[in-house]
């Protein structure tokens, strides 16, 4: 986990954010909402070498909604779609919760990035293909006023590519060796913070004074996390002790209630709890105690690990307390945009992502891809 996290935070200080957004923006600029979806085009890369929500939304804050608000597009569309859109940083790997989920679960940390890459591309395809429905036929909702895009040169397409290709490499590097079997899980977040380091060097934007930034914000980050999972282990084995993951299942035997039952209760708690805590601590309080029932009532745990997931992030986006949502208002700080700005924005893609959800539980087969 602390090297996914230095490889992220050196990704960012490189700029890769908004090199993707550039990259995206020349590909969708001639699409009715083309820069919307150039956000979640470029959220989705930038997700596949970073694995932090909050750092896509702080990074994309900054790059994308200055651009969308000089074309013309609506305050709540331009911070809802990097809202909406951040929570991918979670989903597609190398994700944070996922490292998290698969030591609570004990499970392989390949076989949980391995199963995120359809629900992610899933949920980037969802996002996008509703920016340009609503464009299309409710194209007051995005833009107040159409800006004349600037017209493409022939240097663009080759530019283009140059943009992406650090990021692309970087991606291919990490996830291509886990995949491909050539190192583990924890050997592929070394190669990646030392190819990303690499890269800040390379961009020159790395002296000693944002080195250190990025090591002691990696320290941070890490700290708090495994101070968490420590808590968490003690609660799993408090829960253990005191016998209540059996007598929650015996429980759900007595009263008839089936696995569908305990995932509807389940997904409702997470949900719940999304309004008053972050994910990691979601996810700390909650799995411990459901890991043994999904178990016993027969579920796949790396599917209840991606959906329970989904479910998570979906809580960055809802009041009153979104994470998402106050680090893009934070980050903002335009007085055009209040937090329930930013709040009514982000609704649409929090019911996309439950639409994902739903897809998810009906079709098994979209996470469980063959190891």
């Amino acid at each position: 986990m602390p090297l996914f996290v230095l490889m992220g935070q050196l990704v960012a200080t490189a700029d890769i954010g908004r090199d993707c957004y550039v990259a995206a923006e020349r590909l969708f600029r001639r699409l009715a909402g083309g820069l919307g979806v150039a956000t979640v085009a470029a959220n989705a890369v930038f997700a596949a070498v970073t694995g932090i929500s909050i750092a896509s939304a702080a990074v994309f804050t900054r790059v994308a909604v200055p651009e969308m608000l000089a074309m013309g597009y609506r305050p709540a569309f331009a911070v809802g779609v990097v809202a909406g859109s951040s929570i991918l940083g979670m989903l597609i790997p190398p994700s944070l919760l996922m490292i998290v989920y698969a030591f609570l679960a004990e499970q392989s940390v390949r076989a949980m990035f391995l199963a995120g890459i359809v629900p992610g591309l899933l949920m980037a395809l969802t996002f996008s293909a509703g920016i340009l429905v609503v464009a299309r036929f409710a194209p007051g909702l995005v833009q107040e006023r159409a800006e004349a895009a600037p017209i493409p040169t022939a240097a663009e397409p080759a530019s283009t590519f140059r943009l992406l290709a650090p990021v692309l490499l970087l991606v291919l590097l990490v996830l291509g060796g886990i995949y491909g079997g050539f190192f583990t899980a924890t050997e592929g977040g070394a190669v990646g913070a030392t190819g990303a380091f690499a890269l800040a060097a390379a961009r020159r934007r790395l002296d000693l004074g944002r080195l250190w930034r990025v090591l002691v914000e990696t320290g941070q980050v890490t700290a708090s996390v495994l101070v968490l999972i420590v808590a968490a282990s003690l609660y799993a084995r408090m829960l253990a002790l005191a016998g209540l993951p059996d007598l929650a299942v015996r429980w759900l035997g007595a009263a008839g209630l089936g696995p569908e039952a305990f995932l509807t209760g389940h997904l409702l708690l997470v949900l719940l709890l999304g309004t008053i805590l972050d994910s990691t601590s979601i996810l700390l309080v909650t799995v411990p105690l459901a890991l043994p029932i999904a178990q016993a009532l027969g579920f796949d745990l790396v599917w209840f690990g991606i959906v329970t997931i989904v479910a998570v992030e979906i809580g960055l986006l809802t009041p009153p307390f979104g994470l998402s949502v106050y680090v893009v208002t934070g980050a903002l700080a335009d007085p055009r945009v209040s937090l329930w700005t930013t709040f009514a924005g982000a609704a649409p893609f929090a019911l996309a992502m439950a639409l994902v959800l739903g897809l998810l539980i009906a079709f098994p087969g979209l996470v469980l891809v063959p190891l």
